[in-house]
């Protein structure tokens, strides 16, 4: 998966299912993966609900799009940023595309761009159904992009104890898996190759879900792993292997 910080990124948010409070995590984390060329955020600017995001866009240079709610219990603002998406698209000046919202309708929007070769992030809620978590490259939940700064969990919540890692049975499988695919014939795996397996096969997968702000520290808290760094001229670099029954 493509992942070139000079890429150029079209950021959408859905002002109706996105907080204010991961403004900062949200631009922080988007220039990690490219260049926020356009950054558009839709809802109805005429009503109270959207204060909170009123200064957000002056200080992030985030440029409102106003959709008023034209029926009550239709939702405009996910047309209208479906729209400016596609026109987006078709204009081939992007290499990606940013999409925040916990809302399901986005899932066919985020599959066609990965037609046309582009990359998805998507940025939702734990709460986000899964077909629109798995149509994108990329999920991060926004929980872990909150500052620390406001009233709300950290970027990094505490790490889980081991106990309750050994018992989730997709995270150890996808993480065998990956090291067994990304493995030598000694059965070492390179972190970053197992990295990208995972992200590849698990779009929501990310160490600060479960408290770790890295990869490696996630392996080690798991404990059923061997672990080791070697020298590669002036950089170190971390190996994984699954560990001998027994030990």
């Amino acid at each position: 998966m493509a992942n070139d910080v000079t890429d150029k990124l079209a950021v959408l948010i859905d002002a109706d299912n996105a907080r204010p409070a991961i403004v900062d995590g949200l631009l922080a984390e988007v220039a990690k993966y490219g260049t926020a060329h356009v950054k558009r955020i839709y809802g109805d600017w005429t009503g109270p609900n959207l204060n909170g995001w009123k200064s957000a866009l002056l200080d992030h240079s985030i440029q409102p799009i106003q959709q008023f709610a034209y029926t009550s219990g239709k939702n405009a603002t996910d047309s209208a940023m479906i729209i400016d998406a596609m026109d987006l698209l078709y204009s081939e000046r992007f290499d990606g595309f940013c999409i925040v919202s916990s809302d399901s309708d986005f899932t066919r929007l985020a599959s066609r761009i990965r037609e046309a070769g582009l990359i998805v992030y998507g940025f939702g809620e734990t709460k986000t159904p899964k077909p629109f978590v798995s149509a994108c490259d990329k999920f991060i939940y926004t929980e872990v992009l909150v500052g620390a700064n406001e009233d709300e969990e950290k970027a990094t919540s505490a790490p889980m104890p081991a106990a309750e890692l050994r018992g989730d049975t997709k995270l150890l499988n996808g993480l065998r898996n990956a090291i067994k695919d990304a493995s030598d014939e000694n059965g070492w795996a390179a972190l970053g190759g197992v990295g990208s397996i995972l992200n590849k096969r698990m779009p929501d997968f990310d160490s600060r879900n479960y408290g770790y702000a890295k990869l490696s520290g996630l392996i080690h808290g798991i404990g059923l792993f061997d672990i080791e760094e070697r020298q590669h001229g002036n950089a170190k670099h971390v190996y994984v292997k699954l560990r001998a029954k027994g030990k």
